[in-house]
């Protein structure tokens, strides 16, 4: 089992990475075109976006990415989002995730590094992918042909909407999943 967890948090590790400068502005340009997620920019207070979210699960799984957070389109702070997950799941995927905080009170709950626990099905195959959740801070839709044609549907539940699209992979998921998400102002040490 040691060994099991040990080549999942390596794939994670390798498949997370560190994502460049100019892969937020393209992941949020994404977003912006994608359907639905396009129009809670205008609406939302605030948002967190992972260019790059890698995951692997062969029974327990977990997932990893690094994110930037920003209020009003301005960056404010660094983000990170650990998973893990048990149910019936196999093998290994990545894709881009946001999530719109309607208010500074979702802000808030945020960036007090607070579990949402979920329950979700999804399939991704190369870079198609369609999935859907359900959990504390609310439900997720999406669906994606390529990262170029990216669909998105969802609804602000508890403050909270959160979208993803399926960047590449080949994974079959229907598990629970806690997630936990750390904060790091922008100028903190």
């Amino acid at each position: 089992m040691k060994d099991l967890m040990r080549a999942a948090t390596l794939c994670l590790s390798l498949a997370a990475g560190t994502a460049a400068a100019d892969s937020y502005a393209d992941t949020i340009q994404m977003f912006k075109n994608a359907g639905g997620s396009g129009d809670f920019f205008h609406r939302c207070y605030a948002f967190a976006v992972f260019p790059t979210v890698g995951a692997a699960g062969f029974v327990v799984g977990g997932a990893l990415g690094k994110g930037r957070v920003y209020v009003h389109d301005q960056l404010v702070g660094d983000t990170t989002m650990g998973q893990v997950s048990v149910g019936f799941q196999i093998g290994g995927k990545a894709y881009s995730q946001i999530v719109f905080f309607e208010d500074k009170r979702a802000l808030d709950e945020f960036e007090s590094g607070t579990f949402e626990f979920a329950a979700g099905a999804s399939a991704v195959a190369a870079t198609a992918g369609a999935s859907a959740s359900a959990g504390t801070a609310g439900t997720t839709a999406g669906a994606s042909g390529t990262v170029n044609n990216a669909t998105t549907v969802g609804a602000y539940q508890k403050g909270m909407a959160v979208f993803t699209v399926a960047i590449g992979g080949l994974m079959y998921e229907a598990s629970i999943a806690g997630q936990h998400f750390s904060y790091k102002p922008r100028g903190a040490n």
